[in-house]
């Protein structure tokens, strides 16, 4: 039995890497693709291009135009002459939000009235509006305070109770920097496409040129089939995420902070699905162009119901209850709580559960496929 998987797996590493091409797709590509999602995917919003029209032109307006410029969120880019101006540079993209600061400000601060700022927002990326508006909301709050309490100093009255404030921690990300929390996940992602691409192509390929006959008329077992020709996509999945973390640490400090081992049983419970997926994908196609496009299509809907990008509380919940049988979904809760929180088997005990039924699951479903299939 050794023997002839220990054939059959020189056979497929001599196939996989004859092509040199293919050593760069399989190992360059993934550290390639994980440097740009990390750089590429991310919703902090900083840089705000800003176009200001200030019509008071007081200290108190050039002060909240500095305190907005030294906050590091903005930078003001164009000074419109009127607002029709304003709205054509947010027409054109040339600015994200334009601020307008209307005569009498001065008087009314001066006055203990309160005094009206405009800003007008490209609300065409709704998420990226909404952090805009939440940026200069703080900003104005801030602003509030220091003029009230220097009214207050100079009156020699005392400052105004300013009610409670929030202190706030962001736990396992203090930063709140995306690269640590879309770096494990690029990881699920690319494993999942190139480990399923590898098992669906390499049997199809097979069957296309018509060498799977010869190879299953020799004395080699189906099992022994089917080990010798996911094990070394296996050895290929494990080295992408040897790789992919080593990437991650050194160009984004993103370390592991839980549990190696746990890392690698996670990583074997995904490849069962993964293959699986690959390995039923070959039963249904005849041509590689049609496992190819199957998939892809598996990959697309994974991806998106996976919580990579959009949280999963909110989509309807007819579409979170099918998102329970993605495994990239429960492989990505696993990863990002060992890389960002570092917590252990008794918190993540449910995903392991899910991911290894799920992995059963579908490996067993297509492994008597494949059996039916060929003999």
């Amino acid at each position: 039995m050794f023997e002839r998987l220990k054939a059959m797996l020189i056979k497929e590493f001599i196939q996989t890497f004859r092509d040199p091409r293919m050593r760069v797709v399989l190992f360059v590509l993934p550290m390639i693709q994980t440097v740009i999602f990390g750089y590429a995917v991310n919703m902090d919003v900083r840089n705000i291009t800003t176009a200001v029209i200030d019509r008071d032109n007081t200290q108190q307006s050039r002060e909240f135009l500095s305190v907005l410029s030294a906050s590091g969120h903005f930078l003001l880019t164009a000074r419109p002459d009127n607002e029709q101006q304003a709205i054509r540079l947010l027409d054109s993209g040339a600015v994200r939000v334009a601020i307008i600061i209307n005569h009498g400000l001065s008087n009314k601060l001066g006055r203990g009235e309160t005094a009206s700022i405009q800003a007008l927002l490209d609300g065409a990326d709704s998420n990226t509006a909404g952090i805009i508006l939440g940026y200069l909301s703080r900003l104005t709050e801030s602003q509030n305070i220091r003029l009230l309490n220097e009214k207050a100093s100079r009156s020699g009255t005392v400052p105004p109770a300013s009610g409670a404030k929030l202190e706030s921690r962001a736990w396992f990300n203090p930063d709140l920097a995306s690269p640590p929390f879309y770096v494990p996940a690029v990881i699920a992602n690319i494993l999942y496409i190139i480990t399923m691409l590898l098992s669906a192509m390499a049997i199809v390929r097979e069957k296309e040129i018509g060498t799977i006959e010869q190879v299953i008329v020799t004395p080699i077992r189906k099992y022994e089939f089917i080990l010798g020709k996911t094990l070394p996509f296996v050895l290929i999945g494990y080295a992408n995420v040897f790789l992919i973390s080593l990437v991650g640490w050194l160009v984004f400090r993103v370390p592991v902070r839980g549990s190696i081992c746990l890392l690698i049983l996670a990583t074997g419970l995904f490849l069962m699905s993964s293959l699986g997926t690959g390995l039923f994908i070959s039963t249904i196609s005849q041509t590689q162009q049609q496992a190819k496009m199957s998939a892809f299509f598996i990959i697309f809907i994974a991806m998106l119901l996976s919580g990579f990008a959009f949280p999963i509380d909110n989509m309807p919940l007819s579409v979170q209850w099918f998102t329970l049988i993605n495994p990239v979904r429960w492989f990505m809760e696993i990863i990002r709580g060992l890389y960002l929180k570092g917590v252990g088997l008794q918190i993540l005990w449910k995903q392991f559960l899910m991911l290894a039924a799920i992995g059963a699951a579908v490996l067993g479903v297509a492994v008597v496929r494949f059996r039916k299939n060929v003999g």
